[in-house]
């Protein structure tokens, strides 16, 4: 993982193009970028994010900022509710709470990794 003015560039290495291919994860729009060396791909990340900004600049449009980590949500109240009451339970902030089980609901769960030995 890269980061350059708060975007974030993650790689993978073809092997059989013997190449970097880029791409920045933490934004909408679309930003690839790739390279044949550690320095190249870090400055084609660079180079592609400050061309991004240009051409947003040049047109009059808002680049797509880096995600925040702010995610408005609308929930039921009976839901609010309850979620409240787990988090209280569990002694922890209703955000807190929220985070752990968005990142439990997204991670491959132990079991289905045991299969693959």
């Amino acid at each position: 993982m890269m980061e350059y003015k708060g975007y974030v560039g993650c790689v993978i290495f073809d092997n059989d193009a013997d190449i970097f291919h880029g791409e920045v994860i933490n934004t909408r729009d679309v930003i690839t970028f790739q390279g044949k060396s550690v320095d190249e791909i870090r400055h084609a990340f660079q180079e592609s994010v400050d061309v991004y900004l240009e051409w947003c600049e040049e047109r009059g449009k808002p680049p797509n900022k880096p995600f925040s980590g702010k995610l408005m949500i609308r929930i039921p109240p009976a839901l609010h509710q309850s979620i409240f009451l787990s988090a209280k339970q569990e002694r922890k902030s209703l955000n807190k709470w929220i985070e752990d089980h968005l990142a439990s609901a997204t991670q491959p769960s132990d079991s289905a990794l045991s299969h693959h030995h």
